[in-house]
């Protein structure tokens, strides 16, 4: 296995060089990308924030040990490339991995880059480490990680407690990447400090983040990019206007609205695309009365998947489950299998018959209706479709009342479980069950806003997660889901696709399928002007 896997991590380094080299006699370097960000984020601490915009415009500061192939444009196994690490191995039996480092790398303060970078990053994810984060929204990554080891200051050793091939997965994901063990979490929340293609500069909240090019950069000739700075525009009509009028270089759109860029600047590139984002229902389980499993199925039943849907992109999304479908998905379920769950029935009014039954055995009915508050985050993705969902619930007797919360205290009330039913965003940092299932359904996860908790399912996540073989892992996954699906763990609404624009003269930037942050290093971005 660790000759098998050397070979691999080789062949990756090649693929890496023949990409990056295709493109060498036509780029220009030179040049301010100009990107829209959606919304200010409370920091730019990459360990501590869940959301995609300050991954975004962080992504580039810092480097990862491996990362997915910035030019593939599904995330898989198959696609992971060496990045700080020159290659990586597996011991016999699995527990074991093994990355030697790139020798002669620095921080942007000029230090150098050593194995204990990487050990003080992972010992302060798994909390070992005397530092401490903030928020730690991805631990339940790391729950099988028993230690970090240094060989000398250019190899390091990831020791785990039982096999689990797709480790390697999670070290390669946009989220992953290696802070300094010099400087504190605090201090990387305003002002980080990496290895990567571009050095921060600014973050003026509700205005812009900008970063610069690294001219140190341990890349040769690599970024292209003079900077890139990220524009905050929370008002989407304002930031369409600034993008046709040739303000802004790349912009996310939702599909509906992508008809009107395309008519007023019918030169510009598009594509639509899924990323690896569901809506879902987060119903806090223990609060009453959705302690109750039968008022959370009535909740799940009064779902019409395909009308949110329809309405909020035009019918271009995706049903499925805790894993993002196919084909875009690697681990999603197949159509004839998913229609199976629990509540996927595509008969609506037959669901919401049995729904309403429920209710009227818990005490509610047309005269006796439940009245809450429905939470969700203060910008579009969240409120548009938290208003079907209200639409919705009211045909099982359930009166909602949306409550918007900004996006600084969203994240904190989903993690102090102070709401009773919301609609929430979930943007897979892997498109792997190793990420997807320990962080949303793992027990005492801090991204398990639901408080799920099924200590017998969590024998099978850990079954499938140290499945070699990819088949067999799927039909454990696939378990997995039904079950999740009869326990109403956290009801996914629908996956939606996404449009995203940018002006002819950006090159080389690949938008990928499964994810929404893995593709923004930008050290081959470059500018045709």
């Amino acid at each position: 296995m660790k000759q098998h896997l050397g070979v691999l991590a080789a062949a990756g380094s090649l693929l890496l060089t023949m990409s990056i080299g295709q493109g060498a006699l036509a780029e220009k370097p030179g040049g301010i990308l100009r990107v829209h960000a959606l919304d200010s984020p409370p920091s730019l601490s990459m360990h501590e924030e869940v959301d995609a915009n300050p991954a975004r415009a962080t992504m580039g500061v810092f480097n990862n040990l491996v990362m997915f192939d910035q030019h593939a444009k599904q995330n898989s196994m198959q696609s992971i490339v060496p990045d700080l690490a020159t290659g990586w191995s597996w011991s016999e039996d699995g527990t074991e991995l093994t990355l030697p480092l790139r020798e002669g790398v620095r921080w942007h303060d000029g230090k150098p880059f050593t194995s204990k970078d990487v050990k003080c990053t992972w010992d302060l994810l798994t909390g070992k480490s005397s530092e401490k984060l903030r928020l730690n929204p991805r631990k339940a990554w790391y729950r099988n990680l028993a230690e970090v080891t240094t060989n000398g200051d250019y190899e390091v050793n990831f020791h785990l407690q039982r096999p689990q091939p797709a480790f390697v997965a999670l070290l390669a994901a946009g989220f992953s990447v290696v802070y300094p063990c010099h400087v504190t979490p605090a201090e990387m929340r305003q002002h980080p400090i990496g290895t990567g293609p571009f050095k921060f500069v600014e973050f003026k909240p509700n205005e812009r983040i900008t970063v610069t090019r690294n001219r140190d950069y341990w890349k040769r000739e690599r970024p292209y990019l003079d900077a890139i700075e990220f524009s905050i525009i929370r008002d989407v009509s304002t930031a369409h206007l600034a993008f046709i009028a040739g303000k802004l270089d790349w912009i996310g759109t939702s599909i509906p609205l992508l008809k009107d860029i395309k008519s007023e600047a019918p030169g510009v590139v598009c594509e639509v695309t899924p990323g690896g984002i569901s809506r879902n229902l987060i119903i806090n389980r223990d609060a009453p009365p959705f302690d109750s499993a039968d008022m959370r199925r009535a909740m799940a039943l009064s779902l019409d998947r395909k009308a949110f849907i329809d309405i909020i992109s035009e019918g271009q999304g995706d049903i499925g489950g805790a894993m993002q479908p196919l084909p875009e998905g690697v681990w999603g379920m197949p159509l004839d299998v998913l229609k199976m769950l629990p509540g996927y029935d595509p008969d609506v009014q037959k669901n919401r018959a049995e729904a309403r039954e429920i209710m009227r055995k818990l005490g509610y009915g047309p005269d006796n209706r439940l009245a809450l508050n429905v939470s969700t985050r203060n910008i579009p993705p969240f409120r548009d479709p938290a208003v079907i969902l209200i639409d919705q619930l009211k045909q099982v007797f359930i009166d909602g009342e949306l409550e918007i919360v900004e996006t600084a205290l969203w994240y904190p009330k989903m993690y102090r479980k102070d709401f009773k039913i919301g609609l929430n965003l979930t943007g897979g940092g892997v498109d792997d069950p190793d990420q997807q299932l320990y962080e949303s359904y793992g027990c005492g996860s801090p991204r398990n806003y639901t408080g799920y908790c099924n200590p017998e399912l969590e024998k099978l996540f850990d079954r499938q997660s140290m499945e070699a073989n990819e088949g067999k892992r799927k039909q454990l996954v696939w378990e997995i889901e039904r079950r999740l699906a009869e326990d109403g763990a956290r009801p996914i609404i629908f996956y939606n696709r996404f449009a995203y624009c940018w002006q002819p003269q950006v090159k080389d930037w690949t938008m990928m399928v499964n994810s929404i942050i893995n593709n923004w290093r930008m050290e081959d971005v470059w500018l045709d002007r």
